[in-house]
């Protein structure tokens, strides 16, 4: 391979990782503004892997939820679909039918 390409290669791997950063700030803050904890429901999703570094430093960059944007249920649902995340897709999706159900009673 060579040095040009070596470059290429990581430069988009680079990009892939900061978009899935910017995933994953999605989520946590999507849980923050619902009142729930990203790392219980990663862990719900994901129960066999330890705990997630890139995710703690997500969560780090959170603001209250009076001081966040709203971030509606479709945006979080599509950033983890685009990034293959089904299992925390079906968790978050489950969130959120017991939100709706509970804000109906």
């Amino acid at each position: 391979m060579s040095s040009a390409d070596k470059t290429m290669e990581d430069r988009i791997v680079d990009s892939y990782r900061q978009d899935e950063d910017m995933m994953i700030l999605v989520f946590a803050q999507w849980c923050v503004n619902q009142g729930l904890d990203p790392l219980s429901l990663y862990k719900k999703a994901y129960p066999d892997q330890a705990g997630n570094e890139r995710l703690s430093r997500g969560l780090a960059l959170t603001v209250p939820k009076e001081e966040a944007g709203e971030i509606p249920d479709s945006t979080v649902m599509g950033v983890l679909s685009l990034f293959g995340n089904d299992d925390l897709a079906a968790v978050v999706a489950e969130a959120i039918m017991l939100r709706d159900r509970l804000d109906k009673s």
